[in-house]
């Protein structure tokens, strides 16, 4: 079960060739260039392909920086509400990545 769309993401399973990982959420080209648009359903979607391909040490790092940030630091998972821009989340996200 996911959170919504601001942290879900989705995989696209293929056994005998190419997968595909993406965020969940659709569009919103009102908040283009805004840097007001939620990351963290694209850096789960990286870290289920680090995931699909082997690296389930690295994936969970992701995971964890995520749980880590949504419950410490992020205010809201809407576009805009997040008490911080989607650069500040990003690296937020890198720091406990790195920290791990």
């Amino acid at each position: 079960i996911q959170g919504g769309m601001g942290i879900a993401a989705g995989g696209n399973i293929n056994p005998q060739g190419t997968s595909m990982f993406e965020p969940i959420g659709g569009s919103a080209p009102k908040y283009t260039g805004k840097n007001v648009i939620n990351p963290l359903a694209a850096i789960c979607a990286g870290g289920m392909l680090l995931e699909h391909i082997g690296e389930e040490d690295a994936a969970l790092d992701i995971e964890k920086a995520v749980m880590k940030a949504v419950s410490k630091d992020i205010k809201n998972l809407g576009a805009g509400k997040m008490g911080m821009t989607t650069t500040e989340v990003g690296d937020l996200i890198a720091k406990y990545v790195t920290a791990s």
